[in-house]
């Protein structure tokens, strides 16, 4: 048996605007571009919506109906997820709807696409957990595999989820750590005993993701039948064949005229013609399958880059600059108490920002560029800089305004404890009832057996 494990990323980050030195202390809007170019988030969200979101959504759901074998999974960012809610609430419903059929399984993620892991593991934290209450609250699901901002990995990354009770965790099944062994199978990490590694299988996602529009590729036109078989011909080296791409693959990334969506309205059915192959969501598939073997990843992996590892956000020292900045501020942004002020500093921590500033070159620039709505990397770092020093004075006021608010209060309570103390009247204590009672009966038994006292008392009456 050969199960098949597809995985799409839904994201879309709040762009910053061309936000200049001048507009630092005077503009606290950095993602309100109005213009018609691809730093106009809502604009972008309305475009991706109708190239990708809508016909993928209505491809994935007339294919759960009438393949009842037919499943998979879903990621979200925080980030995209509130822009539907804003500007396209059509498209959030009919995601909601593939999630509803049972057979869609949502991912654990951060919420704002950051690499808060490996520079704030408090602040991962507090982003997974929001993650995870907006995804209850928006498709009543509770995820039970985690899939960490551009598929990024380490070993205590998987040590961090096994103790937070996930059954799994996505990487890239990368060669340098793989050797000679396949993705195609189940790993546990060093030190772990429960949480199993789902590996993506990086040439058949490919294929898909970058190559299938490619007329310079050998394989081009690619179809359904073609790619089919290339998944069957894994029968008997394999378990699950994990295919993981950005959902954008289709309409976005790969064009409706390449024949992207015929492609994905064919392949389901065409896989399980095959009598021993069919679908398993990630944690279908981690429950089903032991692990092989440990797989060591003492270093960041990613799914970027030829490189596949951080440089694609901290290659260079625009992008270090800006990273470390953002960071650095997590004390101060987070002693302000202000939820405002705190989003907008999870906001420009969005990996995308640090991917927009790499000056890499050939293939991987390329790339890079494609994604970008900057002319180039050192636009990207100028706005996002500038908009970080706006923030910077913001959060700098707000905690001046905090202190002198604590000082006053202070005063406050200093006042009312003096005005306390000089109004204190300490009242004549008075004895107990009970001893006083009893002093009386002890006199009145003493006068009734003296005749005397008697006497004089009945004299001076």
């Amino acid at each position: 048996m050969l199960t098949v494990c597809p995985y799409f990323h839904v994201h879309q980050p709040y762009r910053v605007k061309r936000y200049r030195v001048f507009d630092i202390g005077n503009d606290n809007e950095y993602f309100n571009d109005s213009s018609e170019t691809d730093l106009n988030n809502r604009r972008i969200i309305d475009k991706v919506a109708n190239k990708s979101y809508r016909p993928t959504n209505a491809i994935l759901q007339e294919l759960l109906d009438t393949h009842p074998d037919f499943r998979f999974a879903l990621s979200f960012s925080g980030t995209v997820l509130d822009q539907f809610e804003a500007y396209a609430p059509d498209v959030l419903e009919s995601f909601q709807k593939l999630v509803a059929s049972g057979r869609v399984e949502i991912l654990a993620d951060t919420y704002h696409h950051s690499l808060a892991f490996f520079y704030s593991v408090p602040e991962f934290e507090r982003q997974v957990l929001k993650h995870k209450k907006r995804i209850k609250e928006l498709f009543n699901f509770t995820p039970r595999v985690f899939r960490n901002t551009e598929l990024s990995y380490r070993n205590d990354l998987a040590k961090w989820c096994e103790d937070n009770g996930y059954l799994g965790i996505m990487a890239e099944g990368w060669d340098k750590y793989l050797g000679w062994r396949s993705p195609n199978f189940l790993y546990h990490p060093p030190g772990c005993k429960k949480i199993k590694v789902l590996l993506k299988n990086y040439k058949l996602s490919d294929d898909v993701a970058f190559r299938f529009g490619n007329q310079g590729w050998s394989s081009w036109p690619l179809n359904a039948e073609t790619y089919a078989q290339w998944i069957h011909a894994h029968h008997g080296d394999g378990q699950t064949i994990n295919l993981f791409m950005d959902y954008e693959t289709f309409g976005e990334h790969q064009w409706e005229d390449t024949g992207i969506f015929n492609f994905l309205r064919a392949l389901p059915g065409l896989l399980t013609r095959h009598g021993d192959t069919s679908f398993k969501t990630p944690s279908e598939t981690a429950l089903s399958y032991d692990s092989v073997g440990e797989i060591d990843v003492p270093d960041v992996l990613t799914w970027a880059d030829t490189d596949r590892d951080l440089t694609a956000w901290t290659g260079n020292d625009i992008q270090k600059d800006a990273v470390s900045t953002i960071y650095g501020m997590e004390e101060k942004v987070m002693a302000t108490k202000s939820k405002e002020l705190i989003e907008t500093w999870r906001k420009l921590q969005t990996s995308d920002h640090f991917y927009y500033m790499c000056t890499k070159w050939s293939q991987d620039g390329d790339v890079h560029a494609y994604f970008s709505p900057y002319q180039s990397p050192y636009d990207a770092y100028i706005a996002f800089m500038n908009a970080l020093s706006d923030l910077q004075l913001r959060v700098s006021h707000a905690l001046a305004l905090n202190e002198e608010k604590a000082l006053a209060r202070e005063e406050r309570k200093l006042v009312e404890v003096k005005t306390a103390t000089a109004l204190e009247v300490k009242p004549e204590p008075m004895p107990n009832p009970t001893t006083w009672q009893r002093l009386k009966n002890w006199c009145s038994q003493v006068v009734g057996r003296l005749p005397f006292l008697r006497m004089i008392i009945s004299q001076k009456h």
